[in-house]
């Protein structure tokens, strides 16, 4: 995906040409935002790209050189849009795992964008949400076929009496709190924890 240059768009050739220099094999630019020269007075403007495997921030010193932070899509958190008169602000929060540190303090996990330009802004934020639905699902997925995989073989009636039994007992108690956990988080469907509440305790 590409956005058509406007006429004031200028010099965009150098910071489009920093960003597929730091590519992989394989992985296409979905969309970018400029940042508008009005909001870009004590740097050149930054530019931020929504990829096929991440998203990638790029800030320019006056002096030459840039700086790159990347975000994984499985690590991003959050992603806010607030669209204004003039430009867009996109703010950013990513999970430990990802290093903001350059465009922030030290172990900061938020980063801010602003004054891009509103419909680059609005195309990368379309796709950074359908990336964090996307991985949200993985997420849930995973962790009901983890659940589904603890919860197996439990016989919680008709368990032999003893300390086996008790055992058991306790063990189902347990998974069965933690069904109830992704249920509260909206994590499974009342018909998935049914389900698994129906195994664990089925004779």
């Amino acid at each position: 995906m590409s956005h058509a240059f406007q006429p004031e768009e200028g010099g965009l050739a150098k910071p489009l040409g920093d960003l597929r220099s730091v590519l992989i094999a394989g992985e296409s630019i979905e969309a970018w935002a400029i940042q508008r020269r009005m909001f870009a007075l004590a740097h050149r403007r930054v530019l931020v790209a929504a990829t096929s495997g991440r998203l990638i921030v790029i800030s320019r010193p006056l002096l030459g050189g840039f700086e790159l932070v990347t975000v994984r899509w499985q690590d991003l958190e959050e992603v806010t849009l607030r669209v204004g008169i003039i430009g867009a602000d996109l703010g950013i929060r990513a999970g430990r795992a990802t290093d903001l540190a350059s465009l922030g303090a030290q172990g900061a996990q938020r980063v801010e964008l602003k004054g891009l330009r509103k419909d680059q802004a609005q195309a990368v934020y379309r796709i950074c949400q359908a990336q964090d639905q996307a991985w949200r699902e993985k997420r849930r997925v995973r962790e009901l076929e983890e659940l589904r995989a603890r919860s197996g073989g439990i016989q919680v009636m008709g368990s032999p009496m003893g300390s086996a039994g008790a055992a058991a007992g306790d063990d189902a108690v347990r998974r069965l709190q933690e069904a109830k956990r992704l249920l509260d988080a909206q994590l499974i469907t009342d018909a998935e924890y049914e389900a698994i509440k129906a195994k664990i305790v089925s004779p």
